[in-house]
């Protein structure tokens, strides 16, 4: 762990070092059809999800958008983290070792913002084998150097002011965690994101943000009645999970059961996502089906259908990590071209956006060759 006095500069080491490396892209304009790069967590291939320094990185490295995940603490500030669970990215077992439910999990809910920030972060590991077992092997070693939970506010104030300093328009993608165990918890989350979103200049689409979420009756609750009583219009996306994921639980009949996700990959879902937002989220896989011979999968009607309603299409998570590549993909950027070149998705969710970035420029330099 790093001293007190040496948690700053190591932020803005990275940034310094990284924009001497990358220069940030012209604003692209309205009718550009270029796909955008979403840094999924920040740069979260190379240095722990979430975190400040992941957040510049993402920056430096010309992301389109960098995304939030929130939750709430038990003081009601919003903290970037992608579980409502502390478990896997915290040393919470060890600082707090009484603070666990019942159900063995700590929650950041149950934490105020000054108890969260004694922790230190690291990238994701497997609790159920080791504190010392990563996720995701080969990226940013386990409990290296210092970082900690981030609130909303400094991440908004981390981006807006980069923004202003470098005047480039890198946008943001906050999701709404969960919603349906805050309100059980008493709280309403969709109202704290927006009210902070507005506080910080968030208020239409004239700003570079969409909000997301896996809760459809959330996201209607948002278009039909946030926003109009706090004159807001932001485009809203519809995350699409595997029903067995556990995104979203409803009661029936006294207990909590998994929200089934189905009908949102039909037709007619389709159609009626496209009556309150204004894209979908759906896992890569959900986009093409396995076939025979030398391409081994082929795009199904999922992109197609959801572009004829008017919806953007932006799929989650591209990994370059060689263990993360699905079956039959000898590459990344075979990856990436499938699904940016053959399905024509709009944009995608990337833990290494750098790499992404520059697949998407090479692309668009053959494209202009004469």
């Amino acid at each position: 762990m790093l001293p007190e006095h040496n948690k700053s500069p190591l932020l803005f080491f990275l940034v310094s070092i990284f924009f001497t490396c990358f220069q940030p892209l012209e604003a692209s304009s309205e009718t550009d059809s270029t796909p955008i790069v979403i840094a999924h967590r920040g740069a979260s291939g190379y240095l722990p999800e979430h975190t400040l320094p992941a957040k510049a990185l993402a920056y430096a490295m010309r992301a389109d958008y960098i995304e939030q995940d929130l939750v709430l603490s038990k003081d009601n500030h919003l903290i970037v983290m992608h579980d409502i669970y502390l478990d896997n990215v915290t040393d919470v077992a060890q600082k707090f070792p009484g603070r666990a439910r019942t159900d063995g999990h700590f929650y950041t809910i149950d934490f105020t913002l000054a108890e969260l920030k004694r922790l230190q972060v690291s990238g994701p590991f497997v609790p159920a084998v080791s504190r010392n077992f990563p996720q995701y092997a080969g990226r940013f070693p386990l409990w290296k150097s210092h970082f900690e939970l981030v609130t909303f506010e400094q991440e908004l104030e981390l981006i807006q002011g980069l923004n202003s300093s470098l005047q480039y328009a890198t946008g943001i993608y906050p999701e709404i965690k969960k919603p349906y165990f805050h309100r059980a918890e008493g709280r309403d989350i969709s109202h704290a994101v927006l009210t902070t979103l507005k506080r910080y200049g968030y208020v239409s689409r004239d700003q570079k943000v969409f909000v997301q979420s896996f809760d459809a009756e959330e996201l209607q609750h948002i278009h039909n009645t946030l926003m109009p009583e706090l004159e807001m219009d932001l485009p809203l996306v519809q995350l699409i999970a595997e029903t067995e994921w556990e995104e979203k639980c409803v009661q029936k009949d006294g207990e909590w059961v998994s929200y089934n996700y189905d009908w949102m990959r039909t037709p007619e879902g389709l159609k009626k996502i496209a009556g309150y937002a204004d894209g979908i989220g759906p896992w890569f896989p959900m986009l093409v089906d396995e076939v025979p011979g030398d391409a081994p999968y082929a795009p199904n009607q999922l992109t197609s259908t959801a572009h004829k309603l008017g919806l953007e299409v932006h799929p989650y998570t591209f990994r370059a990590d060689p263990q993360q590549l699905p079956d039959n993909m000898e590459s990344f950027d075979q990856l990436l071209a499938l699904y940016l070149n053959d399905i024509g998705v709009d944009g995608v969710f990337t833990d290494h956006p750098d790499k992404v970035r520059k697949f998407i420029d090479r692309q668009s330099a053959i494209s202009e060759t004469p």
